[in-house]
């Protein structure tokens, strides 16, 4: 029922030429796509029940995300409705929890994560943002890069430094902050899918005590386990993008003639289809083992599970996104054709909190 709800909603109101003009608002999206997402309930899906949600889980988001990877969405439903719903259900205090949950299923707040830094790849504890204490609260100082949707956000989840050195597992704190808060600068910029991201500087921002989420110098298990449920989100979107454009591919490959015949219809080019079809097979299998981990309380078997299925799914989006161009020959480059924003996002899945390289190392220091 879930899938036919948004399936339904995507066929009707977000087609290849709406998605265009959605991209092209001010902030990357459309707000009356955002109020439809709470209207349909999609919005608090990671939002227990008793503050406006749904309390679904992995499962019921692999099945939102596929979808939207279908039609290449472009709402900031990850950072807000996955990463920072579940972060702040699983360890926000209860004054935290009242005041954002509802929000976020309702769709009047949403919040984006700020805690990679230049330099850092995709090193979470690689952390030179300081927290220092200051009267009750604390002092945030720093820079943050390539905030998903980070200009379209009421708050931000900043990771900061409160001990040791830049480099350290521990001792790194996760505060929530408000976007609009004196000495918080965002530049928001388009990526090259068409969604957006922003640069975030925080100069001399003051926050209190109980900004901070879980405890203090404990924030990167917390970000951590938040991202992977992010991790097994977009593993399931990537398969959405990648069913779709082999639909698109084997359609052309039914109607395209060459030699009086259709090209499909020529036996290479049915073993290049075939291989298509049997690398999004095994991405869509490995999507769903990432869902079914993604809230494992064992923290190495977790990254574990998330780490293989972000590598199979990234090497399997790279080979189905360049067969679809290819095999669509000289009209797969051009930009009236959908082919090449699927590859485009696709791309940027397999660079998003990792790319495939990154979780194939990390796979093997966990193993």
């Amino acid at each position: 029922m879930l899938a036919d709800t948004v399936g339904r909603w995507l066929d009707d109101e977000y087609g290849f030429d709406q998605r265009r003009r959605f991209c092209a608002q001010p902030h990357g999206f459309a707000p009356q796509n955002w109020s439809r997402l709470a209207d349909l309930g999609l919005l608090g899906i990671n939002v227990p029940g008793e503050y406006g949600g749904l309390g679904g889980g992995a499962i019921e988001t692999l099945i939102v995300m596929q979808a939207f990877g279908r039609a290449l969405v472009v709402e900031p439903y990850l950072s807000t409705a996955v990463v920072a719903a579940s972060l702040l259900a699983r360890n926000g205090s209860e004054p935290q929890k009242q005041a954002w949950l509802p929000r976020i299923a309702d769709g009047s707040g949403k919040l984006a994560i700020a805690a990679l830094e230049r330099g850092a790849r995709y090193d979470w504890h690689r952390v030179q943002t300081t927290g220092r204490l200051q009267g009750d609260g604390y002092r945030l100082d720093g820079h943050k890069a390539v905030v998903l949707h980070g200009d379209s956000a009421d708050a931000l989840l900043v990771s900061a430094r409160t001990s040791g050195g830049p480099a350290d597992m521990q001792g790194i704190s996760l505060f929530l902050v408000d976007a609009r808060a004196a000495g918080v600068y965002i530049k928001g910029f388009p990526t090259i899918d068409g969604q957006r991201a922003a640069e975030v500087e925080l100069k001399g921002v003051t926050v209190d005590r109980a900004s901070i989420l879980g405890s203090v110098g404990g924030g990167l298990a917390i970000l951590e386990a938040g991202v992977d449920a992010g991790l097994a989100a977009i593993c399931a979107e990537a398969v959405g993008s990648m069913e779709r454009l082999m639909e698109i591919t084997a359609e052309y490959l039914r109607t395209r003639k060459q030699f009086g015949s259709a090209i499909g219809s020529f036996q290479a080019i049915q073993h290049r289809a075939a291989d298509m079809a049997i690398a999004i097979e095994q991405a869509r299998a490995m999507a769903l083992c990432a869902a079914a981990h993604a809230r494992e309380a064992d923290a190495t078997a977790r990254r574990r599970a998330l780490s293989a299925a972000k590598a199979l799914i990234g090497r399997a989006g790279r080979y189905v996104g360049q067969e679809a161009v290819q095999l669509h020959g000289g009209m797969g480059m051009t930009d009236e054709l959908a082919v090449g924003y699927y590859f485009k996002r696709l791309t940027c899945i397999d660079m998003t909190w990792g790319d495939t390289e990154h979780h194939m190392e990390r796979y093997g220091e966990l193993m």
